[in-house]
């Protein structure tokens, strides 16, 4: 482990590429860790937030052969911020793609905020694929949900909220998502970047319990890509139906889950999270009582990687069962 953390030493990827998807996206990935390791996957936040390196330190490169990617439309992965043939199906897709292209049989997955939305969603369409799940600050893509982000954290985030909403002329401030649409997809940049800065950093203002600058800069860095497919997403009620992830549990009810969940996230509020665990009886649910969402708070960053421990533990002892067994027939 590195000494200024609970995370594991910098590594660098042995392997990684551009997989065509269409004619208009190809994705980034890449592959660390031990080639001969039990895979996992990463699945990113946002949409449109992408990986970053420090998202490899989470698991223990001798055990895990890691694979990190970026979503249609996310960070490396280009076009950067494009919309079109961009929808929670084509994700799965690109997923079940990237699997067959890398030759993996089954995968644990680990998916944060958006990336908690998309492992269930895929787990579902293809729970034979899945090892497991270790999910952070879940978010179900349900209508109040969206909501909550327009106009829940102005109780708690007053300024921000002001700062965000007040980009806008006050006859669209009933309707800030659609007023954003208009701006964020419009083709000049002197209007479109501002707007998608003012929501990025609005939503990295509201992702700490405790102020922090370099976060909220990292949101801005990264701001149109985030914004924008954000936007288009919550649009389009994240393209699930009505209550489709619980609804559909029961496909992947049987195979085991860590969900960690910060008591005071504002971005994605934990009731979710609480609903998720009581639709699923034999997951792991642990609440981090003095945190926000960001993963990088140190008790969610150390919550996470004791989940990812306890998982290395758990298929450690499914990978020697069958060798003991073996061992007693002869």
């Amino acid at each position: 482990m590195d000494a200024r953390a609970d995370l594991y030493a910098p590594i660098e990827p042995y392997d990684s590429g551009m997989l065509a998807l269409d004619d208009i996206h190809t994705m980034y990935w890449e592959v660390s860790g031990n080639p001969r390791g039990v895979p996992v996957v990463f699945l990113h936040g946002g949409p449109g937030g992408g990986c970053s390196p420090e998202h490899r330190r989470f698991f223990d490169p001798d055990f895990f052969r890691i694979v990190l990617y970026d979503q249609r439309g996310a960070g490396a992965s280009s076009p950067v911020g494009e919309i079109t043939g961009n929808t929670t199906q084509h994700l799965i897709q690109d997923l079940e793609c990237l699997r067959e292209y890398l030759g993996v049989r089954q995968w644990l997955l680990f998916g944060g905020s958006w990336g908690s939305t998309l492992a269930l969603a895929y787990g579902q369409t293809v729970p034979q694929r899945c090892l497991g799940f270790i999910l952070r600050g879940v978010f179900l893509g349900r209508p109040s949900e969206v909501e909550w982000f327009f106009h829940g954290p102005r109780h708690i985030y007053p300024e921000a909220w002001r700062r965000f909403v007040e980009m806008l002329p006050e006859r669209e401030r009933g309707d800030v998502l659609r007023g954003y649409v208009r701006r964020l997809f419009d083709p000049d940049p002197r209007l479109h970047l501002p707007f998608a800065r003012a929501w990025s950093e609005y939503e990295g203002s509201c992702s700490t319990l405790v102020p922090n600058p370099e976060l909220i800069r990292q949101f801005a860095d990264d701001a149109l890509a985030l914004a924008r497919l954000e936007a288009h997403f919550f649009a389009h009620k994240c393209f699930l139906a009505p209550n489709q992830l619980l609804s559909n549990m029961y496909r992947i009810r049987h195979l085991p889950a860590s969900i960690v969940h910060a008591r005071y996230d504002m971005v994605c509020p934990i009731v979710s999270a609480d609903d998720l665990a009581r639709a699923w009886p034999g997951c792991r649910y642990i609440v981090v009582p003095e945190a926000g969402h960001s993963v990088w708070e140190p008790p969610v960053r150390a919550a996470v990687v004791s989940e990812v421990e306890q998982f290395k533990r758990h298929l450690s002892k499914q990978a020697t069962a069958p060798a003991r067994r073996s061992q007693r027939a002869s």
